[in-house]
């Protein structure tokens, strides 16, 4: 840890994809002194394309943050440092970020520090995670229209999740290696009731080069055919921060948050895939918008 003193800021906001960077923008625009604490691991950092980005449709994940950060360079009151964040507990008038190289003292803390995928242990995943293989089908269910489509997960939203892929694909066929819910009857008249094949093998690779999925081969040999394939398996929210200062959590481990971000903890906000409800980039944006602008008046000393 390094001795310098802690540089004193009116807020920290902890993550740097778009709930982060927006929040960021707000307070600047505001101009309230703040630093962006990015870790520099962005969850979409695989993905090729971004969807349904209003003027940005399609977009590389990787140029929509550079475009935002050449952006937000003309705020001479908004830093931005590749660091992450270790530990943050209140002081007087605010609070104290701990981070590998330093320290940081703020008013207020923004968290968008996101949530992390669990990623199926199959060989050849990452070779097509991002280009032909997807864990969200409202993100980039268009895309696999009228194609073969494979769902791996056994998570327990595996059945809505696979209906909803429906509405695009020719067909849908959910391979839930050998877990509870292929000995599930309501699942299975579920996903029979809308044409979904469930099968009971297990997947062990995934075949072709990136741009070209040639499909599943299973535990037996056979060659599962999909030009598309998605997973649905539980996340990991982000949330060691909020734990931290006490932060109420949901049952899933998302943080808890007003309509405008704020959590359960004065002086502390959060926005984006931290806290619950649908995770878009556009939501997440827009999270951060509406955490950002109230962190920023709750800065202003405004008559009683």
């Amino acid at each position: 840890m390094s001795d310098q003193p802690a540089v004193e800021y009116d807020a920290v906001v902890v993550g740097g994809g778009p709930a982060g960077l927006a929040a960021a923008g707000w307070l600047a625009r505001f101009r309230k002194r703040t630093v962006v604490l990015d870790s520099c691991e962005y969850r979409n950092r695989w993905v090729e394309k971004a969807h349904g980005y209003l003027g940005h449709d399609p977009v590389k994940p990787q140029a929509l943050l550079d475009t935002a950060h050449s952006q937000l360079a003309n705020y001479p009151n908004l830093t931005i440092v590749c660091t992450t964040a270790e530990s943050i507990v209140p002081v007087a008038g605010g609070f104290r970020v701990a981070t590998g190289d330093g320290h940081y003292v703020s008013r207020r803390i923004v968290l968008a520090t996101g949530t992390k995928d669990v990623f199926p242990d199959v060989p050849g995943f990452f070779e097509h995670y991002g280009s032909e293989v997807f864990h969200c089908p409202v993100c980039d269910g268009y895309e696999a229209k009228d194609r073969k489509v494979a769902v791996l997960g056994w998570s327990d939203q595996v059945t809505s999740f696979s209906v909803e892929l429906a509405n695009w694909a020719r067909s849908v066929t959910v391979v839930a290696q050998g877990t509870l819910i292929d000995k599930d009857d309501r699942v299975r008249a579920q996903l029979s009731r809308h044409a979904i094949t469930l099968c009971e093998d297990d997947a062990v690779e995934l075949l072709g080069k990136r741009g070209s999925l040639e499909g599943v081969r299973l535990e037996t040999g056979e060659i599962l055919d999909c030009d598309y394939l998605f997973f649905s398996l539980p996340e990991n929210p982000v949330n060691s921060l909020a734990r931290q200062l006490g932060c109420e959590l949901d049952q899933d481990g998302h943080v808890v948050v007003d309509k405008e971000g704020r959590t359960s903890v004065a002086g502390v906000y959060a926005a984006g895939d931290l806290t619950p409800g649908e995770q878009l980039i556009q939501v997440a944006a827009g999270e951060g918008t509406l955490a950002g602008v109230a962190c920023a008046e709750s800065l202003l000393e405004l008559p009683d």
